[in-house]
């Protein structure tokens, strides 16, 4: 993408009303827009960053067999009313009419819709386990929304549910994706820890949030040390093998984390003290067994191995796919902007022209652009080069790739890290291949 044609608007000012660093940043580096309260335009750059993400989280979500389908963003509110949950979920639900006065909502959750679409088609416990997913826009109409993408009434989530035949079965699936959460944050670039969590409104007895820390987040969180350095994938889990995940699950777990709503004085006090740490969280991720909740409140039961009904052991299983943007840029970033893990940022590396019009700058800016293969945005404006470099530094590329008329005349290519600040000469081969991983 050249820079001189794209639609990539940074701001130079702080807006007023942004109060944390990644609605400041989001904003100035030109990734999103308020079109109303809590709801935002995602502009080419910020996109970008959605799609990488979505990424990640579908292929880990692949890898242990969910499956994924797409449910719409309204749903009728006689599912609600089925389960129960109408009524009680509350304000944050946005309930509609159509011109027929039907009563539809938009969709905060899917537990009901998944139990129902389940319940239509798998009639048999052969025919379980099941595991569908969806990344889909949510609705819930916060009372006070602020902090940008982090607290808004519209996002876009991964949203998972699980169908076992047996507490144990559903268990084991619980394990799975407890592991793949892991798997998709390592790959994020972010480090987010499990901790035991309050079920809230959707329910159950066993649950887990996973949390970036932070200093802005929201919620307290109590963790044992070993947690920030463990590797827990170090070593390969089989994910169809109960022994293995009961392991790894239980190893984890046997480590004190807890948010502040679960955080109990009594074990705290048996963690060593040189192991205690305490701060803030953003939550990013939420997993939940709650068994037969949904299946029997529904009334969708399979015909069991005894020929008798049973109701399907139920999990959900959220990220917050659009709220990890904001997420990352809150345990990513510097003075001059954002700091993008290089699996997520929306380019790789900026190339930046520091004299457009020469013909030696120019050629060579070209070939670089052109062996990007569209992971490169090319600073063609003929801005001078403290503008280039400053926006380069806000925007966050993982590499910046300084061509000046000095360097074009031996074809050198100036690199620079954005995480470290290092510097390297190279000549271009060697320059693309460093960035490209070659």
């Amino acid at each position: 993408m050249r820079l001189s044609r794209s639609f990539l608007p940074t701001l130079k000012e702080t807006p007023s009303d942004a109060q944390i660093p990644s609605h400041r940043l989001m904003l100035r580096a030109g990734l999103i827009r308020q079109t109303a309260s809590g709801i935002y335009a995602w502009l080419p750059a910020g996109l970008r960053v959605l799609r990488n993400i979505s990424q990640i989280v579908r292929e880990e979500q692949d890898r242990i067999g969910a499956q994924e389908v797409l449910m719409p963003t309204l749903q009728s509110a006689e599912l609600w009313k089925r389960s129960g949950r109408y009524d009680a979920y509350g304000p944050e639900m946005l309930r509609i009419q159509d011109r027929h006065e039907r009563d539809l909502l938009y969709g905060p959750t899917n537990e009901e819709m998944i139990t129902d679409l389940l319940g239509q088609s798998v009639k048999s416990y052969r025919e379980l386990p099941q595991m569908l997913y969806h990344i889909q826009w949510k609705f819930r109409d916060e009372v006070r929304p602020r902090f940008g993408v982090m607290r808004g009434r519209e996002f876009l989530m991964k949203d998972a549910y699980s169908f076992d035949a047996s507490y144990d079965a559903a268990v084991d699936t619980y394990r799975r994706m407890m592991l793949a959460y892991l798997r998709t944050f390592q790959r994020l670039g972010v480090r987010a820890v499990p901790m035991v969590a309050d079920t809230g409104p959707i329910g159950g007895d066993l649950s887990h949030e996973f949390l970036i820390l932070a200093p802005t987040g929201e919620s307290g969180v109590f963790y044992d040390g070993a947690l920030e350095s463990k590797d827990w994938l170090s070593d390969p889990i089989d994910v169809d093998d109960s022994a293995s995940l009961a392991g790894f699950f239980n190893t984890l777990t046997s480590y004190y984390a807890a948010t502040d709503e679960k955080h109990d004085e009594t074990a705290w006090a048996a963690v060593p003290e040189e192991k205690r740490r305490e701060g803030r969280g953003i939550e990013v991720g939420h997993i939940f067994y709650f068994g037969t909740k949904y299946t029997k409140s529904m009334d969708i039961s399979v015909t069991g191995p005894d020929g008798a009904l049973l109701y399907p052991e139920m999990g959900s299983y959220g990220i917050g796919v659009s709220r990890l943007v904001g997420a990352i840029i809150e345990a990513s970033h510097d003075d001059g902007g954002i700091v993008w893990p290089e699996s997520v940022a929306p380019f790789r590396a900026a190339i930046l022209n520091l004299k457009v019009g020469d013909a030696e700058c120019d050629a060579l800016c070209e070939r670089l652009y052109d062996a990007g293969d569209e992971q490169f945005l090319y600073d063609d404006r003929t801005d001078r080069a403290g503008a280039k470099f400053a926006d380069a530094d806000l925007m966050g590329h993982p590499w910046q790739m300084i061509v000046g008329p000095r360097g074009a005349k031996t074809g050198t290519v100036e690199l620079k890290r954005r995480a470290t600040g290092e510097r390297f000469e190279l000549p271009a081969e060697e320059a693309l291949a460093k960035v490209l991983g070659r």
